[in-house]
């Protein structure tokens, strides 16, 4: 990747406005106030930072371009959640952004491989679905950023999905400060009703060492198949504590089936 090139996404880099500390503070007041050419403005005179950034993946086998445009992103990311009361620094607060923003793009772009073409799709919809937002002061709709780019919505919704990142099923959704909600939780399993674990281990046995509402639960989750949100709202508490008595039961369940002698034969 050559660090040195002049234009990028066709920017001049040579040429790339630096703004002083007043005119900052002057415009992300007007941004405050929903001044959309403020805005503009402010991320222009910010794209030395992601330059600045970018350079430090020198090494990269990656096109600068797709790059600068990730940069560009953490960059819009950090000046629509900084906080000016903080006392700190724009760019304190926008390098970290924005080299999270690259990294993060650099890790998931490592094991699957997206066409320039279905990311540069992706791109100009996400910065459609931007200005449509700015614009009328409402998430546009999919058929609204296709007239707006000029691109059918069933490739744009393609190209979306394709950058997506995947998931872990052990990656957290959730968390009230205790116990975390992970993806695997949210699963809905119809298939697997595990009735031949049932017999086989004489689950009932360890069933039946549960208090009411949590046999309730096991029934929901691994009888029923439902998922937590839905066992959530069906006996009208929490997910959280869905998730934590759910985990308790089995822990509970788990003790049994290892220390009962007669766990086997449904004494």
């Amino acid at each position: 990747m050559s660090t040195y090139k002049v234009e990028i996404c066709g920017v001049n880099t040579s040429k790339l406005p630096v703004l002083a500390e007043e005119e900052k503070a002057a415009l992300f007041e007007k941004i405050k106030q929903g001044d959309t050419s403020a805005r503009e403005k402010y991320i222009k005179g910010n794209l030395r930072l992601v330059l600045s950034v970018i350079r430090r993946f020198s090494n990269s086998n990656e096109n600068i371009d797709d790059l600068f445009q990730i940069g560009c992103i953490g960059l819009i990311k950090s000046i629509d959640n900084f906080d000016t009361s903080l006392n700190v620094k724009f760019s304190t607060y926008a390098v970290p952004m924005i080299l999270g923003e690259v990294r993060r793009y650099l890790r998931d772009n490592n094991s699957i491989r997206v066409s320039r073409s279905l990311r540069d799709t992706a791109y100009k919809a996400i910065h459609a679905r931007e200005l449509l937002t700015r614009r009328n002061l409402a998430e546009p709709t999919v058929e609204e950023i296709s007239t707006e780019i000029g691109i059918s919505k069933e490739d744009i919704v393609f190209a979306l999905d394709a950058i997506q990142s995947p998931l872990s099923l052990y990656d957290p959704v959730y968390t009230d400060g205790g116990d975390a909600l992970y993806v695997m939780d949210q699963i809905r399993d119809t298939k697997n009703k595990e009735e031949r674990w049932v017999e086989s281990l004489s689950l009932n046995d360890a069933i039946k060492r549960l208090g009411k509402r949590e046999q309730y639960i096991v029934k929901l989750r691994f009888f029923e198949g439902k998922t937590q949100m839905e066992v959530a709202r069906q006996i009208h508490i929490s997910q959280a504590q869905v998730s934590r008595l759910e985990k308790n039961a089995l822990k509970v369940m788990r003790n049994y089936l290892s220390i009962s002698p007669t766990c086997h034969t449904g004494n």
